[in-house]
């Protein structure tokens, strides 16, 4: 039986646009990503005459297959949040001489499941622990059934999944051009604070207390301990966020990967991705996810609440503590994820 999935495999596949130089797509440089800010045009979730092209008579169009089916409101859901990366990312595009193209190494969040034809970008702080589960029984080949088996730093090793980093320029351009490609993003201060909370202010977290909070008590605590200068446990969210707007952070290389932006850690500018699931409706999103990959049936998105989940209120109360100028600063970090993926600014930030 020809599924949903085997249809939007054929449609993504079929495609052969133009660029704007006249090259097709997959031609010119060999040595890295052929997607790009300009080439932000594709839509999986309505009929489009560049993805119907090539497509045998015979074929139903996607369009008519998702209004008559369970997914026709989750796709016009999906489709407004398509199209706020793509306005966002044209927007960006014509305010930034900017321009690059992607390395293999910018790669590096996105895991590969070969059998169901799958990229996701993972993005920690988001579910990225259940997700990196679900992405090990979907790759496992039975290994697993339950994610949540799976312990979670477990999850975490590399050597459990396989990124698109790893692959060939060739391998790589044939999988962001044909395989089904995902993340899942979340309000940013929530997120931010969530990290800081995960990573600063538990105890069994000592890797990050000794390589990030040993520098950060050094150059923004007044007075400090020797104590706190040698085991750097106690970090305050305003000198947090004191590292965060300093620009000798920006000059010591990428932010971590906890609190870097989606928008480096997944290029939603550069790569299309045909489903951005959020943190707020992950239960639904998820679903939703894996039926379009074809496993709805047979694997679960893990529905369990954590009790210590980062709020919105605990947002307002972490920020509510640092200065006005701090808060515009971060607020002009994280801009860009909140202009991709429609989150409005926080009604707590004092903005000058």
């Amino acid at each position: 039986m020809f599924s949903l999935v085997d249809l939007l495999v054929s449609l993504r596949g079929s495609q052969d646009r133009e660029t704007g130089d006249g090259r097709r797509e997959g031609q010119g440089h060999q040595d890295a990503v052929w997607q790009g800010c300009d080439m932000l045009t594709s839509d999986l979730f309505t009929s489009d005459p560049c993805l119907s092209c090539g497509i045998s008579d015979g074929s139903e169009s996607i369009e008519f297959i998702l209004q008559t089916s369970e997914f026709s409101g989750l796709a016009v859901l999906h489709q407004s949040r398509r199209d706020q990366v793509l306005e966002s990312c044209r927007a960006h595009s014509e305010s930034s001489r900017k321009r690059r193209v992607l390395t293999p190494d910018d790669l590096k969040h996105l895991v590969v499941d070969e059998d169901h034809q799958l990229l996701y970008c993972y993005v920690p702080k988001v579910a990225c622990t259940n997700w990196k589960r679900v992405m090990m029984v979907l790759t496992g080949r039975g290994k697993y059934s339950d994610p949540m088996e799976i312990p979670s730093n477990e999850a975490h090793l590399s050597a459990n999944l396989k990124t698109l980093n790893q692959y060939s320029i060739a391998d790589i351009n044939h999988r962001l051009k044909h395989y089904l490609k995902f993340l899942f993003v979340r309000e940013p201060f929530e997120r931010l604070v969530s990290a800081y909370r995960n990573k600063f202010t538990l105890k069994y977290n000592s890797s990050f207390h000794k390589r990030f909070g040993t520098r950060i008590v050094r150059r923004y605590r007044k007075n400090a301990t020797a104590d706190a200068l040698l085991s750097g446990a106690d970090v305050q969210f305003r000198e947090f966020a004191e590292y965060l707007a300093d620009p000798l952070t920006a000059r010591d290389g990428p932010l971590n990967e906890h609190w870097q932006t989606v928008y480096q850690l997944c290029h939603p500018c550069h790569i299309h991705y045909d489903l951005v699931g959020k943190y707020e409706t992950l239960e639904e999103d998820a679903g939703f996810l894996l039926r379009l990959a074809g496993v709805g049936d047979g694997v679960r998105f893990p529905t369990y609440a954590k009790s210590t989940r980062t709020t919105d209120a605990m947002a307002a109360a972490f920020f509510g503590n640092i200065s006005t100028a701090q808060q515009a600063h971060i607020y002009r970090l994280y801009r860009q994820d909140f202009l991709l993926f429609n989150y409005s600014q926080p009604a707590y930030l004092r903005l000058e």
